[in-house]
């Protein structure tokens, strides 16, 4: 197995929640959310982002609104909506005791 690829499978585990945590800070457009994924280290382009607002959008977890721009077309600004603020608090708990139990099971190796 290569490390890439389990790095690779790992992050894209994550997506999600990383793009309801960026958004929970506010409305963003997707050049915002990329932005903040890089920042981050966590490397996400327009192919993989899209798809996943969408399926977001889709569960009812997300919502956009269109907005003019100064500097081209109009632009798709993303927000969470009350459902997805819930979501993301569930995840929030889900993953914290997910790190608990990896290190609980890494403090125990020799």
């Amino acid at each position: 197995m290569k490390i890439e690829n389990a790095k690779a499978q790992m992050r894209k585990g994550v997506l999600e929640y990383c793009i309801l945590s960026v958004l929970s800070r506010g409305d963003a457009y997707a050049s915002d959310i990329i932005h903040d994924m890089k920042e981050a280290r966590i490397i996400v382009v327009e192919g993989t982002l899209y798809p996943l607002l969408t399926r977001l959008k889709n569960a009812g977890l997300l919502s956009y609104r269109w907005e003019e721009s100064t500097q081209g077309p109009p632009r798709k600004y993303y927000e969470l909506t009350d459902r997805g603020n819930e979501f993301l608090q569930e995840l929030d708990k889900s993953w914290h005791e997910l790190v608990d139990s990896v290190q609980f099971i890494h403090s125990k190796n020799p």
